[in-house]
């Protein structure tokens, strides 16, 4: 099976779809100071400093597809118009960026978003983040829809890229950590949750990384196949994870570490390939991604949600 193409990434995918929102998208600009502007005043981090989330937002970052998201927000105030920190939407960075593709894919603007790890956001620490990427006519360009370029010293909207870069993909950081060549204690979500960080959490970010390729924006803690050897999974504690993992009946959890680095080691290479415009490599990973059950999330995921949420969900019901 193909990469996907331009166009597949022009095109909406499940989670990107605005739904009857759509009219109002396509009156919104593409400029990128102006995506900053609206993704983040519909949405704010639900670990953002500042006034306690209310009980109607603490159930807000699990909501994977953009049109609940957008009906949420839109119950709260127009969606048009400025808003209090009580009436955004408490979500995270995948959900600015599934809002930016929103938008851009809605204009016909090829659009993906990517997982990696952010060396910008805490001085010395890799924290796990998502960016987007548009084509501009002729090449990807790397952009961070929650970032104000007045507080940064690169460009916020045109990212530089490469595991040196502000922003190296979860495939780029992994190969780094395989070739000792990157300190693993150093990356994840953040320094006072040890347990949600180090080597097996990057390598599981590479599987997620290649989902999100492919068009399937999930949460960051929607499990499945072999992402069921997640760190998130140990995290969840009291058995109760690894009870639903088995009731699940989800192919991949059984794979071995020494599988899982195997497997990860392939997809990184692959995809680092695909990023220095290697078709055959794109169309491999793709190809691995779709006829390998361990990779490609199916009718179930298991969600192990920062808000205390945990259980299966049925994405088919959607």
């Amino acid at each position: 099976m193909p990469a996907p193409t331009l166009f597949d990434y022009s095109d909406h995918s499940p989670y990107s779809n605005p739904g009857n929102h759509a009219g109002l998208f396509t009156e919104l600009s593409t400029a990128p100071a102006d995506l900053h502007k609206f993704v983040c005043s519909a949405v704010v981090h639900y670990r953002a400093g500042g006034p306690q989330l209310t009980e109607a937002q603490k159930s807000d970052p699990d909501r994977r597809w953009l049109t609940s998201i957008l009906d949420a927000a839109e119950m709260r105030a127009p969606l048009d118009g400025p808003r209090t920190h009580a009436q955004q939407v408490a979500g995270c960075c995948r959900d600015h960026t599934l809002l930016a593709l929103g938008v851009l894919r809605t204009h016909g603007v090829p659009a993906r978003s990517r997982i990696g790890f952010a060396t910008y956001l805490r001085p010395g620490w890799n924290a796990d983040h998502v960016v987007g990427e548009r084509w501009d006519g002729t090449r990807w360009v790397r952009f961070d829809p929650e970032l104000s370029q007045e507080d940064f010293d690169f460009d916020v909207h045109d990212m530089p890229t490469g595991p040196d870069s502000p922003f190296p993909t979860a495939a780029e950081s992994w190969l780094a950590i395989r070739a000792g060549t990157a300190d693993a204690a150093t990356y994840g979500v953040d320094r006072d949750l040890p347990g949600l960080s180090g080597r097996d959490f990057v390598r599981d970010y590479v599987l997620l990384e290649v989902a999100h390729r492919h068009r399937d924006e999930l949460l960051l803690w929607d499990l499945w196949g072999s992402r069921l050897r997640s760190p998130v999974v140990r995290e969840a504690g009291n058995g109760r994870a690894e009870t639903w993992v088995q009731e699940t009946g989800m192919p991949g959890a059984d794979v071995s570490d020494a599988e899982l680095d195997a497997v990860a080691d392939e997809l990184a290479y692959l995809l680092v390939a695909a990023d220095a415009g290697d078709q055959e490599a794109a169309d491999q990973l793709a190809e691995l991604y779709r006829e390998d059950v361990r990779l490609h999330p199916g009718e179930r995921v298991l969600t192990l949600s920062p808000t205390g949420h945990h259980g299966i969900t049925d994405l088919s019901a959607h």
